[in-house]
């Protein structure tokens, strides 16, 4: 065998070789993943509603002065209790199916002091909201972080 045909076959070998052993880590590191899927639970779900919520609390705020403007808000806890329902699927044409009947979650605030120019938005309470939800935020925030920071002293082995 020639120099050419040996470097060209060792090559050969080492790009097999790349391959079997990249294939091998996504799978160890797909199954490794696949078990902190879940690690957050509910948190995950409640903080990304949390953060929808301040936008739209923040957008009323913003548009407090524009006429015929309505007042937006979450239904957070038909939201959190649909994500809920979410994880029993339907995984037959025959069984029931919970989230058809669900609602997207917005509803629009009726205010105690309709404004002339048909604006729903109370500056007052949608300001003590936008606190409300803000520590709450942060709560929920904190909470995820003690999580992250268990899992990391647990990878460690602490």
């Amino acid at each position: 065998m020639d120099r050419e045909s040996l470097i060209h076959l060792i090559e050969r070998k080492l790009q097999n070789f790349r391959k079997q052993t990249k294939n091998f880590g996504r799978e160890k590191r797909d199954r490794h993943m696949s078990m902190l899927d879940n690690i957050f639970g509910v948190h995950e779900n409640a903080m990304q509603l949390r953060q929808r919520r301040l936008s739209l609390l923040g957008e009323n705020i913003a548009n407090a002065d524009t006429p015929n403007y309505k007042a937006k808000d979450l239904d957070f806890k038909a939201l959190m209790n649909n994500e809920r329902s979410m994880s029993t699927r339907r995984t037959h044409e025959l069984h029931i199916d919970h989230a058809r009947g669900s609602k997207n979650g917005f509803i629009y605030r009726v205010p105690n002091n309709p404004a002339a120019d048909g604006n729903t938005v109370e500056l007052n309470f949608q300001q003590a909201e936008f606190g409300k939800e803000s520590a709450r935020y942060t709560a929920t925030l904190q909470f995820l972080e003690n999580r992250i920071g268990g899992v990391r002293r647990a990878l460690r082995g602490e």
